[in-house]
């Protein structure tokens, strides 16, 4: 399984950048995993718009999903140039009804709603679902390949929960939202410490952690010495581009 860092700012993308995306290969399936603010942009330079297969939503604030417009209306494009005959797939909750039935466009995108029961199957992927502790409701993912039974889990936003733990059980990679310092309060708005992130993944044994959903004060490399002290497996912080093999 390959995952490239699409975006991984929070609230909004720095300059040239884009906030929380990731996308996910195994095989020829193409899966974005959110589409924040600047994804697309970003996107193209990994991949062919017209190769993606689906978009996965946790929620529906902007910085997870504000380039999925315009990400439906290149799939328009390249159907009307003949360049792809597959609509897109996205999937979402449908907790915001209102939200929900705005997404996509008929014929060009394929909307479905996901749940927690029942694991989405795309070509060789496996992805389970999890609801966070955000003051929307937000999902948790994990994508499991059917090929070489890696995991994958993504935290998406959330507080710190003791239910994040087992769902996060032993994966190769933990994308962990990373938004607040040792010693500050994230609880109330929905987001963890560097702290917390070192205690879920030390909790669940995942064999690598990578910090997401970066704050737009202090500096990130004490996130990283932060979360280091209580984790002791390999810690990444996120950048643009930034791909790792599972």
């Amino acid at each position: 399984m390959k995952v490239t860092v699409i975006g991984y700012w929070g609230a909004y993308p720095e300059a040239n950048e884009a906030t929380s995306s990731f996308l996910v290969e195994e095989g020829e399936t193409k899966v974005l995993l959110d589409c924040g603010s600047g994804a697309v942009a970003q996107l193209q330079n990994k991949i062919e718009l017209k190769e993606l297969d689906a978009v996965i939503l946790s929620h529906y604030h902007h910085d997870h999903m504000a380039d999925l417009g315009v990400l439906t209306y290149s799939r328009i494009v390249d159907i009307s140039l003949e360049k792809t005959d597959r609509p897109l797939q996205i999937f979402a909750h449908n907790y915001d009804k209102e939200a929900f039935d705005s997404l996509g466009n008929d014929t060009y995108t394929s909307v479905v709603a996901y749940n927690e029961s029942t694991p989405l199957i795309i070509g060789p992927l496996k992805v389970s679902f999890q609801k966070t502790a955000h003051p929307v409701t937000c999902y948790a993912m994990k994508v499991e390949s059917q090929l070489t039974n890696k995991v994958l889990v993504y935290t998406a936003d959330t507080a710190f929960e003791e239910s994040l733990i087992p769902f996060a059980e032993k994966a190769n990679l933990l994308i962990a939202e990373t938004s607040f310092y040792a010693g500050q309060d994230g609880r109330k708005f929905g987001h963890m410490t560097s702290e917390e992130v070192a205690k879920l993944a030390t909790a669940s044994q995942a064999q690598s952690v990578l910090l997401s959903h970066l704050p737009h004060f202090g500096f990130h490399h004490q996130l990283k010495s932060e979360v280091q002290r209580g984790y002791s497996r390999e810690v990444n912080l996120a950048s643009s581009g930034a791909i790792f093999y599972l």
